[in-house]
């Protein structure tokens, strides 16, 4: 088992972001969603992934912009939300323990509530999404 760190630096977070999206690509579920998606813009998104959680976890302001706005037309669900919060709950325990690892998970399944109520509202309504 390797040894597990609190969360205090950038180079922190990229493990983090990299460790979790490795499973993401490979994962029967999600995995051809985001590779879809994404397609070769790959480092782009990890980059745009440091910045968020730097800005989140770590108090330095590094992203600008809109996390939802790119998830709004995604063709996910509920099985989907369940199997990223799964894979990130995982890759946490996995790498790192303390109250910012906590507050990662947290903040994870708070933002997978929210996406998954927002896509639900747009899908099952006339309503567009504001992005």
């Amino acid at each position: 088992m390797k040894k597990q760190k609190n969360i205090s630096n950038i180079e922190d977070i990229q493990l983090m972001v990299n460790s979790f999206y490795e499973k993401v690509r490979r994962d029967d579920l999600l995995g051809d969603i985001f590779n879809s998606i994404i397609q070769d813009n790959w480092d782009t998104h990890l980059e745009k992934m440091y910045r968020f959680w730097q800005t989140v976890l770590l108090s330095e302001h590094t992203y600008y912009g809109s996390p939802f706005a790119p998830h709004a037309k995604m063709p996910i669900e509920q099985k989907h939300f369940e199997r990223w919060k799964a894979l990130f709950v995982d890759t946490v325990d996995e790498h790192f323990i303390g109250k910012k690892a906590d507050e990662a998970k947290w903040r994870a399944e708070k933002m997978a509530e929210m996406f998954l109520m927002k896509i639900e509202y747009f899908n099952n309504g006339q309503t567009k999404p504001i992005i």
